[in-house]
């Protein structure tokens, strides 16, 4: 098994699950480094004491609350578990809800539980229950020495823990101050340009297949550094005009709905066209 970020407990009533928290990230994004363009020398980082001047190892940086001006409570590693032993040891569930009724703007990270030492049957236990009464589980845990609140849902043979943010830490739909609404109101669409529109979310509707987008910048940013690599120089990349933004208060958004269907039409067209060749060859 690989190696876990968490270990602890599901508190689920008077039953403890043992569990660990394991990583969904597959791939990472391509990473640079700093360097000094004279030389392109690596650019290090040093921890710096501001009142000597000298550089400070790991082993010698402990974590300071600032309770006064200057003053300082030093807050060792072991004090952020003996603040709360449950809460760093448990992911205690709260509540039930139904995942209709979570608001997309608290999702903020996913991550695999895995059942840990004698913790088979728990674990199948609470899965069993989550998918078959098709709600999840409201739970807070400490990770890395913050509170999160999490959401535990059953997805394919998996317990998925999702971090939520607090509602505190989102700015809601309501008390957003964004938008001129007031100007939004006075605008006018006709009923052909919703039907044009909806005949071209109905002509490009697909069933839900996330293996099917990539990344492709990364892709074109790994094949431009490899250009780099083979020339054995730097060269110049020619800029990209950003594509000119749909003005959508035009009086008339038939020509564009139009045009858009059309595209998407022959679009399709032509792939069934190389499907059929493909078949047949």
């Amino acid at each position: 098994m690989n190696r876990g970020l968490w270990s602890g407990a599901i508190s689920f009533g008077l039953l403890n699950v043992p569990v660990v928290l394991m990583s969904s990230k597959e791939k990472q994004r391509l990473s640079f480094h700093m360097l000094d363009k004279r030389d392109f020398a690596p650019i290090g980082y040093k921890q710096i004491n501001k009142a000597t001047g000298k550089e400070v190892t790991r082993k010698n940086i402990v974590k300071g609350y600032e309770y006064e001006k200057s003053k300082f409570v030093v807050v060792e590693k072991s004090d952020f578990v003996a603040a709360n032993p449950k809460a760093t040891q448990t992911v205690d569930i709260e509540d039930f809800v139904d995942l209709d009724d979570l608001d997309v703007l608290l999702f903020e990270k996913p991550y695999y539980l895995v059942p840990g030492k004698n913790g088979e049957k728990g674990y199948v236990l609470l899965h069993k229950v989550l998918q078959e009464s098709k709600k999840v589980a409201i739970a807070t845990f400490v990770l890395r020495n913050r509170q999160h609140l999490s959401a535990l849902m059953a997805k394919g043979p998996y317990l998925i823990l999702e971090t939520l943010r607090f509602a505190h830490e989102v700015l809601g739909v309501k008390d957003a101050d964004f938008l001129d609404t007031a100007k939004l109101a006075r605008v006018k669409v006709s009923p052909r340009e919703v039907k044009m529109a909806q005949a071209l979310v109905a002509e490009m509707t697909s069933k839900w297949q996330p293996e099917k987008y990539k990344d492709t910048y990364q892709n074109d940013l790994q094949k431009l550094i490899q250009r780099k690599i083979k020339s054995g120089k730097t060269q110049e990349v020619a800029e990209i005009d950003a594509p000119e933004a749909t003005d959508t208060n035009v009086v008339d958004l038939m020509p564009l709905l139009q045009k858009s269907l059309k595209a998407n039409l022959r679009g399709r067209s032509r792939s069934k066209r190389k499907s059929s060749a493909r078949a047949h060859a």
